[in-house]
């Protein structure tokens, strides 16, 4: 059984209400091992002021979770932690933090398999995928995704001003963002070649034609070097020709410039559904794509929707790069036909002109 590392996120939120409901029928229990890293007492206060019916079991290390029930890991001891509904209170992020840290040393030795969090913007604006990168000190910046019904949108700037886009913009980063995000649609998603379109940073001005100067200098020659060496992308084109009319089904992602550009049309096309997906890191992990909701804590009206499609999606992609590391663990010596002749034999592509070997196809 996977087992899914969930936090807690801003408790004054939503948080706990959406876990809690995404648990509410026991079919979820048969997909998955959930355990939770929180507080019991919040838990229950929670639950009690949304009247939920999902029991959980505190476990006092992941050591004792057990399958086919939903397991919380106590990270506060008996901390009496103080929740105030829909206010963002000064020790929000700390608790939020604590959450993360204790899911994060058991998903490096391998006690849980994926995260999935709950969400918090921390106070001086860091997001959770920085503030994990950050944790397990990566080298590479990690990449969210945007994803609803076959919708895929990630972007080269996430967390900065718009007026540092520009300056931020490089060949380097644009073709290390296209390939993380090429990498993750084959290894988690299955998706063996993904076509990628390309937006363009400045608004069109006419055919072919950008307000701006990035476009010519930078990003179609990169655009063109890559599709020459084998990478599926295109473009760049208008914001407006691929989420307007649609086209955006034509491609398995889309790789904005600057965060506005990726989340204003996903969240009017999905609707504010959808989840996001953290790429870069090495485990797998996702969330939901709203926040933490202050406007309806501790309403019970919260949808779990969107966490619980985080969840989903955890699960496949799990499997699916379990399976894609298994199948290129080991992989075939590469093999080709020498087409100078009509003889049928196969040619390895390792051997040199001079000491070339023939094997004969059976």
């Amino acid at each position: 059984m996977i087992k899914i590392g969930i936090t807690h996120g801003d408790i004054n939120g939503t948080g706990y209400e959406i876990i809690l409901r995404s648990f509410e029928s026991e079919e979820m229990l048969s997909l998955c091992t959930p355990v939770i890293y929180g507080s019991p007492k919040a838990a229950t206060f929670h639950r009690k002021a949304i009247d939920n019916q999902t029991n959980f079991i505190v476990r006092s290390n992941v050591s004792e979770i057990r399958d086919h029930s939903v397991n919380m890991v106590n990270c506060f001891g008996e901390d009496e932690l103080k929740i105030e509904f829909g206010i963002a209170t000064e020790d929000k992020d700390r608790i939020a933090q604590t959450s993360i840290d204790s899911a994060l040393r058991d998903i490096q030795q391998n006690a849980v398999d994926v995260l999935v969090t709950a969400p918090i913007t921390f106070s001086d604006g860091t997001s959770q995928a920085d503030y994990i990168a950050k944790k397990l000190n990566t080298s590479s910046t990690p990449q969210t995704m945007l994803i609803a019904d076959g919708l895929r949108i990630a972007s080269v700037t996430e967390n900065i001003p718009l007026q540092q886009v520009s300056k931020t913009i490089t060949k380097e980063l644009i073709s290390s963002k296209i390939q993380m995000l090429r990498t993750t649609l084959q290894r988690d998603f299955c998706i063996g070649n993904p076509r990628i379109a390309i937006i363009a940073l400045n608004p069109k001005e006419g055919e072919g034609t950008f307000a701006g100067t990035e476009e010519k200098e930078i990003i179609f020659p990169l655009v063109q070097e890559l599709f020459a060496a084998g990478t599926l992308c295109f473009g760049p084109y208008s914001a407006e020709y691929i989420f307007a009319d649609h086209n955006y089904e034509h491609f398995d992602a889309v790789l904005t410039m600057y965060y506005d550009q990726a989340m204003v049309p996903f969240k009017t096309i999905t609707h504010g559904e959808g989840i996001r997906y953290i790429s870069g890191l090495p485990f797998v992990a996702t969330s939901p794509v709203h926040d933490a909701q202050y406007e309806l804590a501790g309403k019970g009206i919260a949808s779990a929707d969107s966490f619980r499609n985080a969840i989903y999606a955890a699960i496949d992609a799990f499997r699916n790069r379990k399976q894609y590391d298994a199948i290129h663990a080991h992989p075939l010596q590469k093999q080709f036909y020498d087409k100078r002749d009509d003889s049928d034999k196969l040619k390895l592509d390792q051997v040199s002109e001079e000491e070339e070997t023939e094997v004969t196809m059976i």
